[in-house]
């Protein structure tokens, strides 16, 4: 190969390497702006292919990493503490999965849901019967992005102020419409469960939806994995004893069931769900 061939490539491999490093740049400002992002909405904004971005997260410099279709930010000082982190990640979303598969087998066709925010609700929204028939209430992106391709399914998106933190939206104005819709399943979610001191969550912004949702659902169904019980957070949004049924994912130590003796518990283990 000659000296201009040679020039060539390495201007292509200098452009590509630039481009890489642009585009994980702007990644990392989607994600530390909104938290964990779907893999397809960062290809839309980057304009490129899902598989350029997980071939860019692939990378062993990459600081971001690609689990359960999300990218999410890992900052770590090697490569190998960086798998050690995303195997227990994708263990923690695997107990999501299976509490969300567990509880859309209690959805009926014709149901009108509530569907709650955050990532375990995402497994919950990819698990329901894709030809069901559906009314679904929802107030996060992430969701409506998922419920919003299913065919037979009427979708309500709550609106309002937008909130990065948790993909959600907020307005006075939403919590008064729900108020006039008609749910007979809430399926709910919560960064922490206890049988004193009730159910919580991150983002304060969140409880006077989930409020609203439990106020006028017929029935109410807590979705968390194993991990949530006996936590709390900083927004208290419910005592436990509204849930006529609480999905757990996963394989709680019989200590901690223990706590639980009395109440509604549905546990799905792993060896239980294919």
């Amino acid at each position: 190969m000659n000296s201009a061939s040679n020039d060539s490539a390495a201007t292509r491999q200098t452009a590509g390497a630039k481009a890489r490093k642009l585009r994980r740049e702007r990644m990392q400002a989607l994600v530390g702006r909104g938290g964990p992002t779907l893999v397809s909405r960062v290809a839309e904004l980057l304009e490129v292919t899902e598989m350029t971005i997980r071939r860019d997260l692939a990378a062993p410099d990459s600081p971001l990493t690609c689990l359960g279709g999300y990218v999410l930010e890992v900052t770590l000082p090697t490569s190998g503490e960086k798998y050690v982190l995303a195997e227990e990640l994708d263990h923690h979303a695997a107990r999501k999965r299976l509490a969300c598969q567990r509880a859309a087998s209690y959805v009926e066709d014709g149901d009108s849901l509530f569907i709650d925010c955050g990532t375990t609700m995402v497994h919950f929204a990819a698990a329901l019967p894709p030809d069901m028939a559906l009314s679904v209430v929802c107030y996060s992106m992430n969701i409506a992005e998922i419920v919003s391709k299913r065919p037979n399914t009427q979708l309500i998106v709550l609106g309002g102020l937008y909130h990065p933190s948790s993909t959600t939206f907020y307005s006075e104005d939403a919590i008064q419409y729900m108020g006039r819709l008609g749910v007979n399943k809430a399926f709910l979610s919560a960064g922490g469960a206890d049988p004193v001191r009730g159910v919580s969550c991150s983002h304060f912004h969140e409880v006077a939806v989930k409020q609203a949702a439990i106020r006028n659902a017929a029935q109410r169904i807590l979705v968390v994995d194993e991990s949530k019980l006996g936590r709390m957070r900083a927004a208290f949004f419910s005592p436990l004893d509204v849930f006529s049924k609480i999905v757990v994912g996963g394989a709680p130590a019989p200590e901690r069931l223990a706590q639980f003796d009395g109440w509604p518990l549905d546990v799905a283990a792993a060896s239980e769900v294919v």
